[in-house]
């Protein structure tokens, strides 16, 4: 069964069903690129698997003394004579070991044959792109890439977290795609659309002289909605729990609710 959205279904987003859609994406608009890349090119999805702590710190820590300012020194704090010795009963906690978690990120690569030179990279990101160290992980990479003759395009189709850094502010949109040609940085292209709006087709630049190619996200996300199954799987009932403009959030919660007949 199809999505009822015209679009983006945010309720995938907003009920967890995104690392599943995210792999999907990603191994759906390859095929679809390979069916339309010249001979000489080729899509390949490559994967990084980072371990990292659920709970990592992100603030900033002073240490307690400084060191080779001024030359006083930290004393033991002075008892009073005569104060009564004061003792509390202790309770028993047992210790949390640190447990690591698994953070598979996969994205796109288009090759030049025959000297397997980068070309493209193409990024759908994730939440984990989006918030905390994953976002400044992301970042780091994003910045190697903008050093590079490499071509970048990344796609926000998630409308939680923050948004990628720009020099200018972007249209008040909802989902984004970001084409970063290599011979025209720090100039891109950026593609808005709302939720209301169809998934466009996205031109995905090559090496110069050869012409781009056009990835339609409508179709890779069509197919990933329709082979995982998420019609089964969302509870179209669910308030929205999105942060969408006020209108946008009613309407998206009527078009559910009118889709709940279809699929029952």
């Amino acid at each position: 069964m199809k999505s009822p959205f015209p679009g983006m279904d945010p309720y995938l987003e907003a009920q967890g069903r995104w690392r599943d859609l995210h792999a999907r994406l990603i191994t759906y608009s390859g095929d679809a690129l390979s069916q339309v890349l010249p001979e000489n090119y080729v899509a390949q999805i490559e994967e990084q698997v980072r371990l990292v702590s659920p709970e990592a710190v992100t603030a900033v820590l002073y240490p307690d003394l400084l060191v080779g300012h001024g030359s006083k020194t930290a004393r033991p704090p002075v008892r009073a004579e005569g104060a009564a010795t004061r003792t509390i009963e202790p309770v028993t906690v047992p210790l949390l070991k640190g447990e690591l978690e698994e953070v598979r990120d996969t994205w796109i690569e288009i090759v030049r044959l025959p000297e397997l030179e980068l070309v493209t990279v193409i990024e759908i990101l994730s939440p984990a792109n989006k918030t905390g160290a994953g976002r400044v992980e992301y970042l780091d990479k994003r910045d190697g890439l903008i050093d590079q003759p490499v071509n970048l395009v990344e796609l926000d189709l998630l409308s939680g977290g923050r948004r990628l850094p720009m020099k200018k502010p972007m249209p008040a949109r909802d989902y984004f795609a970001l084409v970063a040609r290599a011979e025209r940085r720090p100039d891109c292209d950026v593609y808005a659309w709302s939720i209301r709006q169809p998934l466009p087709t996205i031109p995905i630049p090559l090496k110069a002289p050869d012409s781009d190619v056009l990835l339609d996200l409508a179709d890779a996300f069509a197919l990933a909605f329709q082979r995982g199954r998420y019609a089964r799987l969302i509870n179209y009932a669910r308030p929205l729990d999105l942060s969408f403009p006020p209108e946008d959030k009613a309407w998206a919660e009527q078009v559910a609710t009118q889709a709940i007949g279809r699929i029952s």
